[in-house]
């Protein structure tokens, strides 16, 4: 079964921008540690809890328990996603009578836990998995706790007890995003090392600080620690931690409070705030414009794939785009399945194979066996039956769906009706088959033409580039509509993979700056865009901003 990556990204955004809409209406709430456990409630609501939001109570159903009950909207957000109840109801939130309250609260079907007095959380789930284990039942029982009340020393009994009784079906997360409610973790009640500026960048760049797990595995659990906001290390963390027996197991999640909205990020005010009504739209724009950046092996030493998957983990790729050309669709021949499946053991990162080949639908389920996280096929070589085919098989196997089209193609009119399910649209900027070419022009009015057709179908997965995209014309690319970028030369192709990555995003997110101060300056005037400035606080991001705005002549 696939990781089903791209429906995890879509729910994790649907819940998010619930966030926004449930604190901005309650004006009050806590969106900064719903958003650092965004990812975490993602991957287990959409691939590893068993529920039924029919009949809540189920008595084989997995336990979720938020310990940081605080962060309420993250969870009632995912709870709403999954069916419990209509996402209108978030408008009810923290209001007298409503079962979604600022703390979660078992008058709401689906919670399993009254998450009030911080601590608590872990010595109620050890209690529920042991109770489990006595019964001979086969739930698992998943606990999100905070860092800040790593404080408590009930944190700490608990961790003894687990251990003690061998509770190795409960699976702790702890989200480590460095803030609590007055300041950062590490001023108050240092789990790592003692933060001594409002840098936290020196705790996320010197690994040497990370303390945290050594204390988790000195109290006997098996100790997993992952980057939070990167689905596929969550998806590999929470099934090793499902497979290890006899030990409790913890999943340091490293994270960023706010997560997705920059002025959040990082922010030790937006532990529990709410966002005003004149900046919601912006918001809910920002999230709507998260990136992604996949460098294409093929443009690296074809000899050497291997190496270049490992440059790609080095240098933190969101996934790895791997073209597959059979020399009769397209002139040039690269590998096929065998190739990808020696590949796959390498890391965990998302592969997304372009699948330049003839007749995809004989050949799909090889690309699945061998670990393809995303499958995209041609509009050139298929129809309304065989894509139908190859659309059913990847969904039902988690494995995102993506349609490309060559740079003379439009999109045919018998696609459209599955364009609301569909996860990857690739727009080919280049002739595939060739190396070395320009960007094509005529794809941004292209891409234009698409974005129309796409909001009027209910797409919502992402719009991927791909061919001739580099520093110079990637942030017009973005303004464009495209969200994913694959970079050959201009990554692959780089001496430091890092660098080139960094680069490029880099040259997204002044693109998407430029286009939040355009709906600033739309929606209110002057006075809007220095308001939107003033949030950016952490960092040199309001200064950055501040001139983005000038260049634009918005002061």
């Amino acid at each position: 079964m696939g990781l089903n990556y791209y429906q995890i990204k879509k729910n994790v955004l649907r819940a998010r921008k619930l966030v926004i809409r449930g604190t901005n209406t309650a004006g009050s709430g806590h969106p900064g540690g719903s958003f650092s456990m965004a990812e975490i409630l993602g991957c287990l609501f959409n691939k590893y809890l068993k529920f039924d939001p029919k009949n809540p109570q189920w008595e084989d159903r997995d336990r979720l328990v938020l310990s940081k009950g605080h962060a309420a909207p993250g969870l009632f957000s995912n709870m709403a996603v999954a069916g419990y109840f209509p996402e209108s109801e978030l408008d009810t939130l923290r209001k007298f009578g409503s079962k979604l309250q600022g703390h979660p609260d078992l008058k709401c079907p689906g919670v399993e836990f009254c998450g009030g007095s911080l601590g608590t959380g872990l010595s109620y789930s050890v209690g529920i998995a042991l109770a489990g284990k006595i019964d001979s039942k086969d739930y698992h029982v998943y606990t999100i706790m905070g860092d800040g009340e790593s404080d408590e020393g009930q944190v700490w009994e608990a961790a003894m007890t687990a251990a003690k009784y061998k509770v190795d079906n409960l699976t702790a997360f702890l989200d480590r995003n460095f803030i609590q409610q007055d300041s950062y973790t590490e001023k108050i009640m240092p789990l790592d090392k003692k933060l001594e500026s409002d840098n936290l960048s020196e705790m996320w760049k010197d690994a040497s600080r990370w303390k945290t797990g050594d204390k988790w595995r000195a109290f006997g659990w098996n100790v997993i620690e992952i980057d939070g906001h990167r689905v596929e290390q969550i998806d590999s963390a929470i099934a090793k931690a499902n497979a290890t027996k006899g030990v409790p197991t913890i999943i340091i999640s490293r994270t960023i409070k706010g997560k997705s909205v920059e002025h959040m990020e990082d922010n030790p005010a937006w532990h529990g705030k709410a966002p005003d009504t004149d900046v919601v739209p912006i918001i809910n724009m920002e999230l709507d414009s998260q990136f992604m950046i996949a460098p294409s092996i093929i443009a690296g030493d074809m000899t050497n794939l291997e190496n270049e998957v490992k440059r790609c983990v080095s240098g933190r790729a969101d996934y790895i785009h791997l073209d597959v050309m059979d020399g009769q669709f397209v002139p040039n021949k690269t590998f096929d399945h065998t190739k990808i499946k020696e590949l796959r053991p390498l890391t965990v990162i998302p592969f997304d194979s372009h699948l330049m080949i003839n007749d995809p639908v004989k050949h799909v389920r090889d690309y699945i066996d061998a670990g393809s996280d995303i499958i995209t096929v041609h509009a050139e070589v298929t129809d309304a039956s065989s894509f139908g085919e190859i659309h059913d098989i990847l969904k039902q196997n988690q494995v995102g769906v993506g349609f490309a089209i060559n740079p003379d193609t439009e999109l045919p009119e018998w696609f459209y009706n599955f364009i609301p399910s569909l996860d990857q649209l690739i727009v080919m900027s280049v002739v595939p088959g060739k190396s070395g070419q320009k960007y094509i022009e005529e794809t941004h009015d292209k891409m234009a033409r698409l974005n129309v057709i796409l909001k009027e179908h209910n797409f919502s997965g992402y719009i991927e580039a791909d061919g001739g995209v580099n520093l110079e014309n990637i942030g017009s690319v973005f303004a464009d509509g495209a969200r994913a970028f694959v970079g050959g030369g201009a990554i692959i192709g780089q001496q430091d993979v890092r660098d080139a990555i960094r680069d490029f995003r880099n040259e997204v997110l002044k693109s998407r700056r430029g286009l939040l101060l355009d709906k600033a300056n739309e929606l209110g005037g002057t006075e809007l865009v220095k308001k939107w400035i003033g949030l950016h606080v952490v960092g040199e991001k309001k200064e950055e901003i501040k001139k983005i705005a000038q260049e634009r002549g918005y002061l």
